[in-house]
């Protein structure tokens, strides 16, 4: 049987979190990683699947009380584990003993042996939802998925970002909310109150070129 296919979607036989291409991660596992639940997409091998709880008291009050976006999985054994999010654009940060800010919605996965915590945005009282975020620290490697391609941005100058755009930003940059009323009609979600993610400071901030998916419309 011949195909081109055959040769494009190949699985890569790299050890580790890398991407098998652009909407897919794949994991040869040898130990365990934690990844957003109901991510994965297929895996072979020995391979443990485990519901990862908030990992401390503090925590798990952190989620109930923001609802952040981060449900998690323990993957753990050895085998091969493919990873995706809804055809989203998977990218690969690779961290050396420093910190990285990531929107909950867009973890897809993250090796085991950074430390992670959930942390407010500045300014941001506790009706603003979606304005808590995971910072990891240390060394290793993130996956995170993007809905549509992203732009990543300097920020050397104060910059804005919609709230739901806002994918992951240097954790060393001043973060904050700045709402503008008389442009709620023309930018962000239109809602009536447009609230973006302030950044000052030396660093970077990256940005998917959606909202996100659109929320489900509930039935009548």
């Amino acid at each position: 049987m011949r195909s081109q296919l055959f040769q494009q979607a190949q699985e890569n036989n790299q050890p580790g979190m890398h991407l098998q291409n652009h909407k897919m991660l794949r994991v040869g596992l040898n130990g365990e990683f934690y990844a957003r639940q109901g991510a994965m997409v297929a895996y072979q091998g020995q391979v443990d699947f485990s519901y990862e709880g908030a990992g401390s008291v503090g925590k798990f009050f952190k989620k109930a009380f923001t609802g952040e976006g981060l449900p998690l999985m323990k993957v753990s054994g050895q085998g091969d584990v493919f990873l995706a999010r809804d055809a989203w654009d998977v990218h690969l940060i690779d961290l050396e003993d420093e910190q990285l800010t990531v929107n909950g919605q867009n973890v897809l996965a993250f090796e085991g042996g950074l430390s992670w915590d959930i942390r407010r945005v500045e300014g941001a009282g506790m009706t603003a939802g979606g304005l808590f975020n995971t910072v990891f620290g240390g060394r290793g490697r993130v996956a995170v998925a993007c809905h549509g391609a992203p732009v990543l941005i300097n920020v050397d100058q104060p910059t804005f970002v919609d709230t739901d755009s806002a994918v992951a930003w240097s954790s060393s940059l001043h973060t904050g909310v700045r709402r503008t009323m008389k442009a709620g009609a023309l930018i962000g979600r239109g809602s009536g109150e447009a609230v973006q993610l302030s950044f000052e400071g030396q660093g970077f901030v990256l940005v998917q070129a959606s909202e996100g998916p659109p929320a489900p419309v509930a039935a009548g």
